[in-house]
């Protein structure tokens, strides 16, 4: 089932139950499923890796905003923000603990033979491209610098 339809029906879950929270956050990735689409021109649905780029996306967007708020002391507006979070993941593939992100970082420096911070962008773009979905970038890229320096 794509991304859309899954929207979709738990819009209708979430309207059902009453759930705000959760049918801000369906309304939310449903607007950037179409937004991507008139973006490319068509009508057909999104790749799968399309979607998930899109759902990861919305995540950190939420991500961002809740540690914004909670720097400023706004514990109110961070509250819902993590909770979208919590629904929009749902839609993302499982996702890699650091240990499984280390294994891959380790095993694409030693096919590389990356050999210092230079070599860093090479390493990144592999292994971005081998866990897409499954582990986010500030986390690759904080396990490659500290592989690599």
């Amino acid at each position: 089932m794509s991304l859309q339809k899954q929207v979709m029906e738990q819009m209708k879950a979430a309207m059902k139950a009453k759930d705000k929270v959760a049918l801000e956050a369906l309304r939310a990735i449903k607007s950037a499923i179409l937004l991507a689409q008139t973006e490319s021109g068509s009508n057909e649905e999104l790749s799968e890796d399309a979607e998930i780029s899109l759902v990861q996306k919305l995540v950190k967007q939420r991500k961002d905003s809740a540690t914004i708020y909670t720097e400023q002391g706004r514990a109110d507006l961070a509250a819902p923000e993590l909770a979208q979070v919590a629904i929009i993941e749902q839609f993302l593939p499982e996702q890699l603990t650091e240990e499984e992100i280390e294994k891959v970082v380790l095993q694409t420096i030693e096919a590389t033979g990356a050999a210092g911070m230079k070599d860093m962008g090479k390493v990144m773009g592999i292994v971005s491209k081998e866990l897409a979905g499954q582990a986010d970038g500030k986390t690759i890229s904080s396990i490659v610098k500290a592989k690599l320096s």
